[in-house]
């Protein structure tokens, strides 16, 4: 399957965004997302489908849609000014009208004379309104209706039954103000609807604004300045002392010290030598570096950022589904409502025209933006909360399911502890001297990149040893052949010995004979305990699993006030674990960094990895913590239970707004005015009521 992400043109509300994502829904093997706060489409489609056939599909909506290019920023600002513009005429050519209603407070009489009623009003309906117009021909063309279209034909049919009215002397009141007024008053509100999802919008583009376009490359002798995207991985640039840094590398010449904090979160600058990576975006500070590109384009570290950032905020979370379904029908519903209540009032009154205000009422309150902003725009600030917290979400689903957690499952070592083990003792059996017993364990461990493997290397300072046959035995430990003869180092139920410890250790076995135990020790987080104890005032209840020791994983629980761990777990007796506390109805997360904790963290309900965990774990995991400290557990579930609060905030304002507006407005408690202004402000609280998740601040 294809991706690709669309740049969608002439959305104005949810009915526009349920449209187009039915239609190309019903292309063969095509899944869309449309998003409308975003103003984009995610498009999953088949090789038998092209990118234009998708693109004329839309077009045939009555939409357009093009390409997005990453990194490129959607400028608003030529369609924000269009919107001011057509909002300030309208509203100078209606403030008469307000000055009339204001007076007619006070005096039943209005002192416009009708002929200049027309001259106010007409620009307003046909000038400022275009937009309303050319939104409901297109939404009409593509066989829909949305909200321009009740616009559209409220304000129409009051303008017009005042123009007939005032042409052919008809003794009736004039309704000029109201199509005029309605028109400014949803101008008015989209213009601020639009800067606030521009605002909502300024993390992401924040995020892109840091990659730097520029780099610096030696040419002739010279520094030359070129454009980043033209270099590839295994090209040369060079970093002034103060720069950003252009592509993810690794040094070749130079050391000084990186501001790395737009990736991790953490203030002080990192020391750079020969050797070490440094990655796009992040800022040199005295020195400078010559180094050779590693990623560029797509492939760096910000881009991968940037693209789960954009991802998870143009996703859905399920309580967007009875949104779309709603959204599906609730334009064609209040065209019905408003032309039953026409009828009745007919009927009621003996008057043809007595329903008319109350009809167009009925279309001018009705507001399907409320509801097609009410989720996106919640849930674009809650991404970006999250990940200015240094945490990333993968999906809108997993931001949703993260409030829901009440156990979580920590793997023990590279999570709750650094993941940095040292060696503490080295216990070699008779006849067996220390350098023979550590010489057969860092041979064995040298293709390991586990960190009790790593630290046996780091600790052994000799040759080591050809190893042949290597394999390794996930979670337990590692089988070779050293000298022609079979070699084996792991955990003691590896070996199927146990020592007399309490710590953990690795035993090292050749040709069958035990050589001797090495005991490593590995110091728990700064903010694992903090983390803990946080999420026991949440009453989310902490477990460990871990392959490592009993004595070990015992030590690491009392230290943390962990009651339920369990040690010697191999990776698929995890799974079976975390599936024995769902069947439990156990709502269960888990926490984990390495290769051995992959199948645990796709089996959880919501799984976090470490941005410094393996790949493997990356890959599966739903939520990453940027910075290897585990608050950002849970600050995602704070964030979470935040997001979904204001989502529900929305959805009930949304609801609630046209289950009472509409009636309102049926029964004729409600001008057409004032039915437009609620109709603005509903949108307006919406997207302002979202803007609200940036005041979050995380628990003690």
């Amino acid at each position: 399957m294809n991706v690709v992400e669309l740049d969608l043109e002439g959305m104005t509300c949810a009915a526009c965004a349920a449209r187009i994502e039915k239609n190309l829904n019903k292309l063969d093997g095509v899944e869309a997302s449309v998003n409308l706060a975003t103003e984009k489409a995610v498009v999953r489609f088949p090789e038998t489908t092209s990118v234009e056939a998708l693109l004329e599909r839309i077009r045939d909506t009555g939409y357009d849609a093009h390409v997005a290019r990453e990194g490129e920023l959607r400028d608003h600002s030529a369609a924000n000014r269009k919107a001011r513009n057509d909002f300030l005429l309208a509203a100078a050519l209606s403030a008469p009208f307000l000055v009339e209603m204001t007076a007619m407070l006070w005096d039943t009489h209005g002192w416009l004379p009708g002929w200049l009623q027309l001259l106010l009003a007409t620009p307003v309906q046909f000038w400022s309104g275009r937009r309303f117009y050319r939104g409901a021909w297109k939404a009409l063309r593509g066989g829909t209706a949305n909200m321009d279209v009740l616009v559209a034909l409220g304000t129409t049919v009051a303008y017009l039954f005042s123009l007939v009215t005032l042409v052919s002397g008809f003794s009736h009141d004039l309704y000029f103000e109201a199509s005029a007024i309605v028109i400014t008053l949803v101008l008015l509100g989209k213009y601020l609807e639009a800067r606030a999802k521009v605002k909502a919008a300024q993390s992401l583009e924040s995020l892109i604004r840091l990659q730097p376009s520029r780099a610096f490359v030696e040419k002739d002798g010279f520094l030359v300045e070129v454009d980043a995207a033209s270099l590839k991985p295994g090209d040369a640039f060079e970093v002034r002392p103060g720069d950003a840094i252009a592509l993810d590398g690794r040094v070749t010449a130079g050391a000084s010290s990186v501001n790395e904090s737009m990736l991790t979160g953490e203030s002080m600058p990192v020391a750079k030598r020969i050797g070490n990576h440094v990655y796009a975006g992040t800022i040199n500070g005295e020195g400078t570096l010559k180094v050779v590109a590693t990623g560029t384009g797509r492939e760096t570290v910000l881009a991968g950022i940037i693209r789960l950032v954009a991802a998870a905020q143009g996703s859905k979370p399920p309580v967007q589904r009875l949104v779309d379904r709603v959204s599906a029908v609730f334009v064609p519903a209040v065209l019905g409502i408003s032309l039953v209540t026409l009828v009745l009032w007919g009927v009621w009154t003996g008057e043809v025209l007595a329903g008319m205000i109350p009809a167009v009422s009925v279309l001018v309150i009705a507001c399907p933006c409320a509801l097609g902003l009410a989720t996106p725009t919640a849930l674009m600030v809650g991404v970006e909360r999250t990940a200015r917290a240094d945490v990333l979400i993968r999906n809108a689903a997993a931001l949703e399911a993260a409030k829901q957690i009440d156990t979580l499952v920590f793997d023990k070592t590279g999570t709750l502890t650094r993941g940095e083990p040292a060696v503490a003792g080295i216990f070699p059996e008779s006849g067996i001297d220390e350098e023979k017993l550590m010489q057969m364990a860092a041979s064995l461990e040298a293709r390991s990149e586990h960190p009790l493997a790593r630290a046996i290397v780091k600790a052994y300072r000799g040759e080591p040893l050809p190893v042949e046959d290597f394999r390794a035995v996930g979670g337990q430990g590692i089988t070779g052949t050293v000298a022609g003869k079979p070699a084996r180092v792991g955990s003691p139920a590896f070996l199927g010995r146990e020592p007399a410890a309490g710590t953990t250790v690795i035993g090292v076995e050749h040709d069958g004979r035990l050589l001797g135990w090495i005991a490593l020790s590995d110091a728990l987080r700064p903010t694992s305990k903090a983390a803990v104890e946080r999420l026991k005032s949440m009453r989310i209840e902490p477990v460990i699993l871990s392959g490592d020791s009993a004595a070990a994983v015992q030590a690491i629980a009392a230290e943390l006030g962990i009651e339920r761990w369990r040690a010697g777990v191999l990776p698929h007796e995890k799974v079976a674990e975390l599936k024995k506390l769902q069947d439990g109805r156990r709502f269960v997360g888990m926490a984990g960094d390495g290769v051995n904790d992959a199948p645990a963290l796709a089996a959880a309900h919501v799984s976090f990895a470490l941005a410094a965990g393996s790949a493997a774990a990356l890959d599966v995991a739903d939520i990453t913590l940027m910075r290897d400290e585990l608050s950002g557990i849970v600050d995602a579930i704070e964030l979470s239970a935040a997001t979904l609060a204001k989502i529900r905030q929305n959805l009930f304002f949304a609801f609630i707004y046209n289950v009472l507006g509409i009636p309102l407005a049926a029964l004729g408690l409600l001008n057409p005015a004032i039915a437009g202004a609620a109709m603005a402000l509903s949108s307006v609280s919406v997207v302002s009521n979202s803007l609200l998740l940036n005041r979050w601040k995380r628990s003690n």
